[in-house]
């Protein structure tokens, strides 16, 4: 009789951001163990915006949910953040918890029908700390995947956890399980600003939490060498094992024809510049800035030294999903960069990797979503940050402490607007042939060879971790 036949199911929280590195996990997890069963599931419309990005040999399996939108007030086919503004976002997060009992189906058939009694390993998102209940329920090993970064997590843990900023009138204050962390007001998001304990986001978010408390482990998209300050203070905060294995970054696809035509804009743009001469810029995939902002950010680009690319999408307060209006940007921009070769506006997808990877790409205007961040440090590119939202403030602090990068601006709010000169000089600065610019750009190559160095089949740190998670659950 051989070895039972071992099933990890995956359960990434509905947003493209946590399902690339779920995708990722699940590449990795195959390549190393090529017997094991994966399946990955997930709301049935983005079960099948994954299905279609899969290659035809893909070893994946794939199961959908139904979810039942309207029963939670939510138009139909939003079964992602990026379809939803943003005062919808609270009930998308509660409303996936309606998807309890037909996961729990789901799991209860796979246990029934497995012929070897193999050992079962639920992987769930953060957000999704419901499925606990199910995985003890149905006696399988269950693990938390944190799409975060270790330090950004374990301030966003703590603050919604403890609300400190209710508890002061100064700017400026600790956290109570870090002492040493002192957050300022204005790097506290907008929904936990206006939250009290009591709230819609409070308690999902302390919900979360609290269940996280009951998971057998947890694997963290990091590099131990990147993050030890973060890791050592979720290690201090949690007691199960916590698994740094990152960086888990998108897998390589194909575009379709639609895209392929801007990525070959895109490309030949870099291709024509100096090298490391190229500042690429990118708010994510759901994030965007105030009107009058993005009218200050273009001046400064104008003015900057460095030709860009800026993935471009509707200011707050209009269709995310809606046309590109030229009233948005100083009258001319368009033309004056485009007759100039200064700059390229990519509206919708890039090929954020690839822009990346180019040798021409010298520095990274980001929202420091975590996946961003890997991205840019994998490619040893440093960032200029301009921290959103939520961990994007607290990703943005571990780079500015880690001499990565150097922010530009805090938020959205009117209070955070950088002028015309304050872009340029940072991006001049960062970019620029000056002894802190050349100190940050060899601090991002040495984080690159830390990436790299992570998945070494010969004593790299995340293959270590890998390793150990996997003799842990008994796979």
């Amino acid at each position: 009789m051989g070895k039972p036949q071992a099933h990890v199911v995956l359960f990434p929280f509905p947003a493209q951001g946590h399902n690339s590195p779920f995708l990722s996990l699940a590449t990795r997890l195959h390549r190393y163990w090529p017997g094991l069963i994966i399946t990955l599931v997930s709301t049935t419309h983005n079960i099948n915006s994954i299905r279609s990005s899969l290659p035809p040999d893909s070893h994946l399996h794939l199961h959908s949910l139904p979810f039942y939108l309207a029963d939670h007030g939510l138009p139909a086919g939003a079964e992602s953040l990026a379809d939803l503004p943003v005062e919808q976002f609270i009930t998308f997060f509660k409303a996936t918890e309606s998807l309890y009992p037909a996961l729990d189906d789901f799991i209860s058939n796979l246990v029934s029908n497995s012929s070897d009694g193999g050992p079962l390993c639920v992987v769930s998102d953060f957000f999704c700390g419901w499925t606990i209940d199910i995985a003890r329920k149905h006696r399988a090993f269950h693990t938390t995947f944190l799409t975060t970064g270790a330090f950004g997590g374990a301030v966003f843990f703590s603050l919604w956890l403890n609300h400190p900023h209710r508890l002061t009138q100064r700017d400026q204050f600790p956290l109570p399980e870090y002492p040493e962390v002192i957050i300022d007001r204005s790097q506290v998001g907008l929904q936990a600003l206006a939250s009290d304990g009591t709230d819609e986001w409070s308690l999902f978010f302390k919900r979360q939490i609290m269940l996280l408390n009951n998971t057998d482990a947890a694997v963290i998209n990091t590099v131990e060498e990147f993050e030890p300050i973060g890791l050592r203070m979720l290690r201090k905060t949690f007691k199960f094992p916590i698994w740094p294995i990152g960086p888990l970054l998108a897998p390589a696809s194909e575009p379709s024809s639609s895209k392929s035509d801007d990525e070959t804009a895109i490309i030949t743009f870099l291709d024509l510049q100096p090298p490391a001469s190229v500042l690429y810029i990118s708010f994510g995939s759901q994030s965007t800035i105030q009107p009058e902002q993005m009218m200050h950010l273009a001046q400064g680009l104008e003015g900057s030294s460095c030709p860009f690319i800026w993935v471009i999408r509707p200011p707050i307060g209009s269709d995310p999903m809606g046309e590109f209006k030229d009233e948005w940007l100083p009258h001319g921009f368009k033309d004056r960069i485009k007759q100039k070769y200064k700059g390229l506006l990519v509206h919708g997808w890039a090929p954020q990797l690839k822009i990346l990877g180019h040798k021409s790409t010298g520095a990274f205007l980001s929202h420091c979503g975590w996946n961003s961040i890997l991205e840019s440090m994998f490619n040893g590119v440093p960032i200029v940050a301009w921290p959103l939202n939520a961990d994007q403030f607290y990703n943005s602090m571990m780079l500015v402490e880690s001499g990565v990068g150097i922010e530009l601006a805090r938020g959205v709010m009117d209070s955070s607007m950088p002028m015309k000169e304050k872009v340029e000089e940072v991006v001049d600065l960062v970019m620029g042939p000056n002894a802190k610019g050349m100190e940050i750009r060899k601090r991002a190559k040495k984080c690159r060879d830390v990436m790299n160095k992570a998945w070494n089949e010969e004593g790299g740190s995340s293959m270590k971790s890998l390793l150990e998670f996997f003799k842990l659950i008994n796979i």
